[in-house]
C-alpha cells in the first residue's frame, strides 16, 4: 500500500479520536443452497495473491504508526487460560481501558484510544463487566462448548443465555465442524440460526475452526451459510487448533463477506484469530482488509484481531516510533 491511501491519510491526520460506528444487525435470509454450491475457492490463486503481499505493501513513518493505533482499536484482548482468575481478568481489563502508556499516546496525539473488546470464558464474564464498567468496552463471551463445539446442543443454546444474562454484549460461538464435513448445510444454518435468536441483542461471531474444515471451499460455503444464518462475523479459529488464522483463509472469508453485502447490502464483520502476533502481522492483514473490503470495515464493528500478545508488540512499536529505540518486552505488559 503507498502511504498516502484513503485510509492511511485519514489515520495520520484525522481526529484524535478513533471513530466508532454502529452497524446495523445482519437478519439473516433463507438458505440459499445453489449460491452455496457455486462457493468456490482457486487455491493456487488464492496463495499466489497472499504470498505477494507483504512485499507489495507498505507503510512507514507516522502512517505506520496512524494503522497501528488503528489495529490496537480493533483488538479482542484474549484470555481464555484454565487458570484464568478474577484478578487476571481485572488486570487485562485495565489494559484494555489504557493499552499504550500516556507518553506515547500524548507524543502521537491521541486521545480516547482503547481496544476494541475483551473476550474471555463465561466464567469471567461478570468480572470483566464490572471492570469495564463506564468505559464502554464491550465484553465478549466464547460459547457453545468452546473451543470444539460438541457438548449437547441444549447445553450450547443454554450457555448463550447464560452469557448474556452475566453482561456479554458479544458471544462468540462455534460451530459443529461435522456438518462442514459432511456437506450437510441445512444442519449448519438451523444450528447458527438457533444460535442467533439464543444471542437476542447481543451481536453473534461464528468461529469456523477453518483449519478444521478441510479445504477453502468448505471455508468458502461455511461462511456463506453463516452469514445467510445472521452472523454478525465470522471468525477464523478458536486459537486452540493446529492451523488457525492465515491469510489464504482470510481472502476467502473477506470475498464471501464482499459477495454477501454486493447481495443483500449488509456489511458482515471478519475476525483473524490465532497465531497473529506481532505488528508486522497486525499490518499484513489490515492491508488485505483494507484492499479487499474497503476502509469502511478497517473499524471496530466490522473488523476484530482475536489476539493477546499482538498488543505488547505494537506497542513496542509505537515507542520505536517515537523515541528511536526499542524497549524491552516486559516493558510492555499485558496484565
Amino acid at each position: 500500500m503507498q502511504s498516502r491511501t484513503e485510509t492511511g491519510t485519514d489515520l495520520a491526520t484525522g481526529s484524535q479520536h478513533l471513530p466508532q460506528l454502529t452497524e446495523p444487525r445482519n437478519p439473516g435470509l433463507e438458505l440459499d443452497m445453489d449460491w452455496v454450491m457455486r462457493a468456490a475457492a482457486n487455491r493456487s490463486a488464492i496463495e499466489r495473491r497472499t504470498a505477494t503481499l507483504p512485499g507489495r505493501r507498505s507503510v512507514k513513518k507516522e502512517f505506520q504508526a496512524a494503522w497501528l493505533l488503528r489495529a490496537i482499536s480493533v483488538i479482542d484482548l484474549t484470555t481464555l487460560s484454565g487458570d484464568d482468575t478474577p484478578g487476571r481478568v481485572r488486570r487485562l481489563c485495565a489494559k484494555a481501558r489504557q493499552p499504550v502508556r500516556h507518553d506515547l499516546l500524548e507524543a502521537l496525539g491521541m486521545t480516547g484510544l482503547t481496544t476494541g473488546a475483551v473476550c474471555v470464558y463465561h466464567e469471567m464474564v461478570e468480572t470483566a463487566v464490572a471492570a469495564l464498567d463506564g468505559s464502554g468496552i464491550p465484553v465478549a463471551a466464547v460459547s457453545t462448548g468452546f473451543p470444539a463445539g460438541l457438548s449437547p446442543f441444549k447445553l450450547r443454546v443454554a450457555e448463550i443465555g447464560e452469557s448474556v444474562r452475566a453482561g456479554a454484549s458479544e458471544i462468540d460461538i462455534v460451530i459443529s465442524r461435522r456438518h462442514v464435513l459432511t456437506g450437510d448445510w441445512q444442519a449448519l444454518y438451523d444450528e447458527m440460526r438457533t444460535f442467533r435468536e439464543a444471542c437476542g441483542a447481543a451481536h453473534i461471531k461464528a468461529i469456523l475452526a477453518t483449519g478444521e474444515l478441510g479445504s477453502l471451499r468448505n471455508v468458502a460455503r461455511a461462511s456463506l451459510v453463516c452469514m445467510m444464518a445472521g452472523a454478525d462475523f465470522i471468525k477464523t479459529s478458536t486459537g486452540k487448533e493446529a492451523v488457525n488464522a492465515t491469510l489464504p483463509v482470510s481472502l476467502v472469508m473477506m470475498r464471501a463477506i464482499r459477495d454477501y453485502h454486493a447481495r443483500t447490502g449488509i456489511r458482515i464483520g471478519y475476525k483473524p484469530a490465532g497465531g497473529i502476533s506481532t505488528a508486522k502481522d497486525a499490518l499484513i492483514y489490515l492491508m488485505l482488509l483494507n484492499e479487499e473490503l474497503g476502509p469502511h470495515w478497517v473499524r471496530p464493528d466490522l473488523f476484530r484481531f482475536g489476539a493477546s500478545s499482538l498488543l505488547g508488540d505494537i506497542e513496542r512499536q509505537l515507542e520505536h516510533h517515537v523515541t528511536g529505540a526499542y524497549s524491552a518486552a516486559w516493558r510492555h505488559a499485558l496484565a
